[in-house]
């Protein structure tokens, strides 16, 4: 049943949060955001996108190899991008990446390992953008304070520790419904994955100094986005308070990055003296400038579906001519 609600539920919250900003700040915000997208914002949308996507693959491969699994580069790419694709335009905003573990799986002859794989991968990724960015953070430790006291004084506290709750009696409930011996074989299994996978002399560096390319790689993008829409203040001042922003994105209850990240991004902004409604255009000038860089990925996606063969016509022999009935 969970399992069931969630997709709603993250579009419920995701998208009430999206109507909220709009109600508090205008839809004129919205409107400049779309206005502030130029041809060259697009260009470089998709150039970032293509670095950090080839930059996302390679770490993919890194880890893929050090479980044993072959995953040549060019492959991981053009499935790193369906997966963005995917992640960017579904709700549960996981099922890309579920997809590309599956697949690869499947190809190498083990499924288990292939989303293991993509699972060590992309959670070196978050624990890495979360290190970097807390430690960009604070450097001013004061925005920090001011951005989020009103969010927890604001009710999102309880919110969070209603939702760290849920998640709890989840657990377990599943706990309670699974036999211990297999919960410890599955923790036992993926803890040797990630030694191997992420944690070794030969594939730890590379995830980290690959995951710190990336972040680097969004936050450029970010920062173009906040200069389409106005921003002019300098690097070390603009930068802290993109950080939170793009770390907002990792929450469950966004959509495809959508909401958090703009309720954030209003909070740093206003709290760091550049008006919230700046912070909350810069926003949404990112998500759709995300948006437009993972658009090769659809069409990949509409490539592979047109390349796959056309199933025969029941009734009809393989040898059949096209022209002549079968009798």
């Amino acid at each position: 049943m969970t399992r069931r609600l969630w997709p709603y539920l993250r579009v419920l919250v995701g998208g009430g949060i999206l109507l909220a900003l709009v109600v508090r700040l205008g839809s004129d915000a919205v409107a400049e955001g779309l206005r502030a997208i130029d041809t060259r914002s697009v260009l470089a949308a998709l150039g970032i996108g293509l670095l950090t996507t080839v930059l996302s693959a390679w770490r993919w491969c890194l880890v893929a190899r050090g479980l044993g699994l072959s995953l040549p580069l060019r492959v991981a790419v053009a499935d790193c991008y369906r997966a963005l694709f995917l992640n960017s335009v579904l709700p549960v905003g996981v099922l890309g990446d579920v997809h590309r573990g599956v697949s690869h799986g499947r190809q190498a002859g083990d499924v288990g390992r292939g989303i293991r794989a993509v699972a060590l991968e992309r959670s070196a990724s978050l624990v890495v953008s979360v290190v970097v960015g807390v430690a960009v953070v604070l450097t001013r430790p004061e925005l920090l304070v001011a951005a989020v006291g009103p969010l927890v004084l604001g009710g999102w506290g309880v919110v969070g520790l209603v939702v760290l709750a849920a998640v709890a009696a989840l657990g377990v409930w599943t706990m309670r419904g699974t036999h211990p011996s297999r919960i410890r074989a599955a923790l036992r299994t993926g803890l040797a994955d990630a030694r191997t996978g992420v944690f070794s002399r030969g594939t730890g560096p590379g995830v980290v100094l690959l995951s710190v390319a990336t972040l680097v790689g969004f936050l450029a993008l970010f920062v173009i986005a906040a200069r389409a829409a106005g921003c002019r203040t300098p690097l070390s001042e603009l930068l802290p308070l993109l950080v939170p922003g793009l770390l907002a994105m990792a929450l469950p209850f966004s959509i495809g990055g959508w909401g958090p990240r703009e309720a954030v991004a209003t909070v740093a902004f206003g709290a760091g003296g550049l008006g919230a409604t700046l912070g909350f255009t810069a926003a949404l000038v990112y998500g759709v400038l995300s948006l437009i860089a993972c658009l090769p990925g659809g069409a990949l996606l509409l490539l592979r579906s047109s390349s796959q063969p056309v199933p025969a016509p029941v009734g009809r022999s393989a040898g059949s001519s096209p022209g002549r009935a079968d009798r």
